[in-house]
């Protein structure tokens, strides 16, 4: 089905405002006004909302330390997340976890972690649930392309493979595994290419491409959905900013980051918005205006939010 006007401008949001709130985030964090590390997904909002959006609720979602695009569609509320940035209590963990280390069950989405892909068996151990009580529910799993030569990755497709499990394997390949690009981690083109080994279907995609992302990431989950088992996405992008905020990302030539700054999604799909008969300058000034009091709105309740109660800091916390 082609998306509704409502659905083309639910994902202009998405990617607009997680744009604005990273751009805002590396700033706070240039300033020395946030603690912790940051690790963004600047040029790979396509690859998060396409294929956020295209889940249900009652979905879940096994994100990692950069993904935290791919939660907004889910429900996840920036002021919580700015809140976590800033270690107040107001955040997803209270204060008590690492910044970028937040999720919230409630809305479907697992705590993330970066030791990658340890997120991918335990979407399959959720997928498996999922279908041994019956539940119409699919689990979609994000890793980049450096941990797709862990064995832990291999083991967690082969598992749902055998027991056809309600579960999407979704590979965000951003070119460089930290600072090793592709060609040094693997002998291979495609990543996606790796499905067939497993008896799965297997695609790759313009991660830059909103659309092309939400369709095949739709006929991923309708696979999973109507028992036909996993699935392996890959979204071929680019890390337009370091590993992490420390990161200057100076092993990246120059040439490449100037060639895909023109496949920019954002810009791409403003294009491809502007082309319709209904959108038009009005329509991108109102989401614009939404988007930055939103985080105007955000950072402003971080700072006014309370820190930890230090007599509570091992309160809810495994030791």
């Amino acid at each position: 089905m082609e998306p509704t006007k409502e659905q083309l401008m639910d994902m202009y949001y998405y990617m607009l405002l997680g744009r604005a709130f990273e751009e805002r985030l590396e700033a706070l964090y240039r300033q020395g006004r946030i603690p912790g590390a940051i690790y963004l997904g600047r040029g790979q909002e396509a690859s998060y909302i396409g294929s956020a959006y295209a889940l249900k609720t009652g979905d879940v979602i096994a994100p990692t330390h950069r993904d935290m695009m791919a939660m907004l569609p889910r429900g996840m509320d920036v002021k919580s997340i700015m809140a976590q940035h800033y270690g107040k209590v107001t955040g997803p963990t209270r204060g008590r976890g690492e910044a970028d280390y937040l999720g919230d069950l409630s809305k479907g989405i697992f705590t993330t972690v970066s030791m990658l892909p340890d997120f991918y068996p335990v979407a399959a151990g959720a997928a498996l649930a999922f279908k041994y009580r019956g539940e119409d529910r699919v689990a979609l799993a994000y890793c980049g392309d450096g941990a797709t030569s862990r064995g832990d990755w291999h083991e967690a497709l082969n598992l749902a493979a055998v027991m056809n499990l309600p579960v999407v394997f979704f590979v965000i390949n951003n070119k460089y595994a930290y600072s090793t690009p592709n060609e040094n981690e693997m002998k291979i083109a495609d990543i996606a290419d790796r499905a067939a080994g497993y008896g799965i279907p297997g695609r790759t995609v313009d991660g830059n491409d909103v659309l092309a992302v939400h369709e095949a990431t739709l006929a991923a989950v309708d696979n999973a959905r109507t028992e036909r088992g996993p699935s392996l996405i890959e979204a071929k992008t680019m890390r337009m900013r370091g590993h992490a905020g420390h990161d200057p990302y100076d092993y990246v030539p120059k040439a490449s980051l100037e060639e895909w700054e023109k496949k920019d999604p954002i810009k791409r799909y403003e294009e491809y918005l502007t082309g319709l008969d209904w959108f038009n300058d009005d329509e991108r000034e109102v989401l614009a205006t939404r988007v930055g009091n939103e985080i105007k709105d955000a950072v402003d309740f971080a700072e006014a939010s309370p820190l930890p109660d230090p007599s509570e800091v091992t309160t809810g916390v495994y030791h």
